[in-house]
């Protein structure tokens, strides 16, 4: 009697090192969750950085256009404070508006340059925005996807083992 059992718990033992061998542990599934929250994580700070540069360039441009603003604006000060100073005979001032006229076009011309630069710049940001927005959807899908697919993978592996299980404690117990 005492042999049989050395025997039956030498099975036993047998049985548990196979079952655990076959059982992948708990660290496994956390791990690659832990992956992919850091994968996620990663992605999600990346899109962070590329908005808060969009809001750099954003003021970066805004500062250029203001600037330029302000530079003209001193230039039609300095503009006016010479007609102020000036007598001149009106022929003089005559030429003088007509050289004044011309820079007014040139500048007219530049405004309308710079607003459409401006127009397309926004034009480009609403697309690159669209196609952030584009890209975080399609993550939290494959995401959503892949969640899924792990947990049902899970869900069969945990059967296999238990069916492993009843089928080793069935040998074991020589039910059968």
């Amino acid at each position: 009697m005492d042999e049989k059992e050395t025997k039956m718990k030498q099975n036993v033992s047998e049985a548990g090192v196979y079952v655990s061998n076959m059982v992948p542990s708990t660290i496994f599934f956390e791990a690659r969750f832990e992956v992919l929250r850091n994968n996620y994580e990663i992605v999600r700070q990346a899109q962070d950085s590329f908005s808060e540069q969009l809001r750099d360039l954003k003021r970066d441009i805004d500062s250029r256009f203001n600037q330029t603003h302000v530079n003209m604006s001193e230039r039609f000060i300095a503009v006016d404070k010479r007609f102020e100073q000036v007598d001149m005979r009106f022929e003089q001032v005559d030429k003088r508006f007509e050289q004044v006229d011309k820079r007014f076009d040139q500048v007219d011309k530049r405004f309308e340059q710079v607003d459409k630069r401006f127009e397309q710049i926004d034009m480009r940001l609403l697309q690159i925005i669209t196609s952030i927005e584009k890209l975080g959807d399609k993550i939290d899908l494959k995401d959503e996807r892949q969640r899924k697919f792990t947990l049902k993978m899970f869900s069969i592996a945990m059967s296999f083992t238990g069916l492993s299980i009843l089928g080793i404690l069935i040998k074991v117990l020589n039910i059968i």
